[in-house]
Formats: structure tokens, C-alpha cells, sequence
């Protein structure tokens, strides 16, 4: 019931050259391991419907995801971004730009965006 984020950012050597590889550093939500090696992406359902119809049950659920990059710098952070995102178009849409900002803890630079995916059941 989730997009194939994983599955597609972990099979791209652009993105695991980034992000390693056992574990690639691609994280749901809240899962990244305390201490985890930078860079790396995180990244959450926003929202999610149905494709409903009159008659038939769905056969298309639509996500909202959000997926957020940490890094030392902000260049390679956006650099992480672009290779996720070159990664994920041939199979969903980017829908957004979120906004750069420091970390204020840790001092890592974020960089997010939004992709909009539709995921056959």
C-alpha cells in the first residue's frame, strides 16, 4: 500500500554512488538510525486516496509523499535531491520544491520535495 520509492531509488547507481548501499541510506519515516552516516533521505506519506468508482472497487491508490535529504552541505544536498529525483520520474511526478533550512540541532541542511505517485493495487 506504499509507492515503490525503495525498491526504485535502491536499484539506481546514481543514487546508491550517494546514498551506499547495505543499507542504502533511503529511510521511512521516523526510521533512520540515530547516528546515521550523512547523506541521507528520509521520506513520509503525506496523503493518500483512492481511485473510486461507481461499481467496481479501486484499482489505483494516489500517494503524497514528501522526501527529505540531510546532509554536512548544502550542495550535496541538493545533489542527493537530483539523483533521487532523476531516479523516481520515470515513475511518478515531482509536485513540489521544499524548502532548504538547517537542522537546528545538528546543524545538517535539508533539502525536500514532493512527489505525487500512483501505485496499481
Amino acid at each position: 500500500m506504499n509507492p515503490p520509492i525503495f525498491q526504485i531509488c535502491a536499484a539506481d547507481p546514481a543514487v546508491t554512488a550517494l546514498l551506499g548501499t547495505g543499507p542504502t541510506r533511503l529511510f521511512p519515516f521516523g526510521e533512520a538510525p540515530q547516528g546515521v552516516q550523512l547523506p541521507y533521505a528520509v521520506w513520509q506519506t503525506i496523503t493518500g486516496t483512492p481511485e473510486n468508482y461507481l461499481g467496481q472497487t479501486p484499482d489505483i491508490d494516489s500517494y503524497t509523499i514528501q522526501i527529505d535529504v540531510y546532509a554536512g552541505r548544502g550542495s550535496e544536498a541538493r545533489q542527493v535531491a537530483a539523483a533521487l529525483r532523476d531516479s523516481i520520474e520515470p515513475h511518478a511526478h515531482v509536485v513540489g520544491w521544499n524548502e532548504e533550512s538547517t537542522d537546528p540541532d545538528t546543524g545538517h541542511k535539508r533539502y525536500g520535495f514532493d512527489v505525487e505517485w500512483h501505485v496499481s493495487r
